[in-house]
């Protein structure tokens, strides 16, 4: 059965993947335009940078951001001269390094999105005198759903289901930065295997019920299947 500190932790994880996914779309919609439009040699570089969570050990993106978060670091020193908070092992910096490890999957889906898209369309809304934010939301936005939708859904999934940066940076604190991908940790090493399969079958299906959803969406967009 689910104990009552499993549902703390889901509706945790839930705030986290839900905050964290609004400020990757935020971030990661402009950065997403600039790099599908842009000619600047810089575009490689920072594809590279964007796509580096992709192919690195969780842990190790993980260690350098406490690192660098940590009173020594040159993000740490930046919140102490502000007179914030450490970010390390707090809810804040849980979610900052939640987006910065799941960037890569709203940007790309993005990305892709508005490079299918071509220039036919803006062209002709250039033609009307409509201007470059009436352009993008009125035009490049309803015309890129699926793309949005499949970075909606990948970079909330990807957060619920993260273990190695969310520990190396939360912790394991309870009610504060403990999710469900650690809380599994907890009930497998005390031996509390019908609670972690419990929880596991819950992200399971959880998983497969979104991907359906997001699948059968792209279907019905037969000529944007591409941008997954």
């Amino acid at each position: 059965m689910i104990t009552p500190a499993d549902l703390d932790t889901l509706w945790l994880t839930f705030k986290v993947a839900s905050l964290a996914t609004f400020l990757m779309l935020l971030i990661g919609t402009p950065l997403a335009w600039w790099l599908a439009r842009t000619q600047s040699a810089l575009k490689g570089l920072i594809n590279a940078l964007v796509s580096l969570p992709l192919v690195l050990p969780p842990t190790v993106i993980g260690f350098y951001l406490l690192i660098s978060m940590g009173p020594s670091g040159f993000i740490g020193k930046l919140t102490h001269s502000l007179g914030l908070e450490s970010l390390p092992f707090t809810f804040t910096g849980l979610i900052i390094a939640s987006v910065i490890y799941s960037m890569p999957f709203v940007v790309q889906p993005l990305q892709a999105g508005f490079t299918s898209l071509g220039e036919q369309p803006l062209e002709a809304a250039a033609t009307l005198r409509a201007g470059p934010l009436d352009r993008f939301f009125n035009v490049v936005v309803p015309l890129t759903k699926p793309s949005f939708l499949t970075a909606a859904i990948l970079g909330f999934t990807h957060t619920v289901g993260e273990f190695g940066v969310v520990l190396m940076i939360g912790g394991n604190i309870p009610d504060k930065t403990r999710v469900v991908s650690v809380q599994i940790y907890n009930h497998v090493e005390a031996l509390e295997y019908t609670e972690a399969h419990v929880l596991a079958g819950c992200l399971v299906l959880f998983s497969f019920v979104v991907l359906l959803i997001l699948y059968t969406v792209l279907k019905t967009q037969p000529n944007l299947q591409q941008i997954k």
